[in-house]
């Protein structure tokens, strides 16, 4: 059974940095990581993704302020956010796709397995 779990979130001022870290319990060669946030009332929203050819995609909204990134163990990701806003606020999730599932990676159904979330606030 793939376990994702996620830290790192946390509060901090506009402007901020913070850096949130995904240990992913199995790992594979194939598929997707990903970053996905929501907030209360609204869809959970891909933000970052990380191809196993080691494509990055990012959402607009984050472009130039987050980088998704593999630790040198594979079955750690971690996504670098500065530049912080408020609207940056909400719980973030990480997301394996384990299978090369086909899809947008910002797609939710493409994703088998998802962390937690933790919570990230900023004000």
């Amino acid at each position: 059974h793939v376990q994702l779990v996620e830290s790192g979130g946390g509060s901090v001022q506009a402007g901020g940095s913070l850096r949130l870290a995904c240990a992913i319990s199995d790992y594979y060669s194939t598929g997707c990581i990903g970053w996905f946030r929501q907030t209360p009332g609204k869809e959970r929203e891909g933000v970052a993704a990380l191809v196993s050819d080691g494509t990055t995609s990012y959402a607009d909204s984050v472009k130039g302020r987050f980088t998704i990134s593999q630790g040198n163990a594979e079955n750690t990701l971690y996504l670098q956010m500065n530049g912080l806003l408020e609207e940056d606020s909400a719980i973030y999730y990480c997301a394996a796709d384990l299978r090369g599932t086909p899809g947008s990676v910002f797609a939710r159904s493409k994703y088998g397995y998802w962390g937690q979330g933790t919570q990230v606030t900023v004000s």
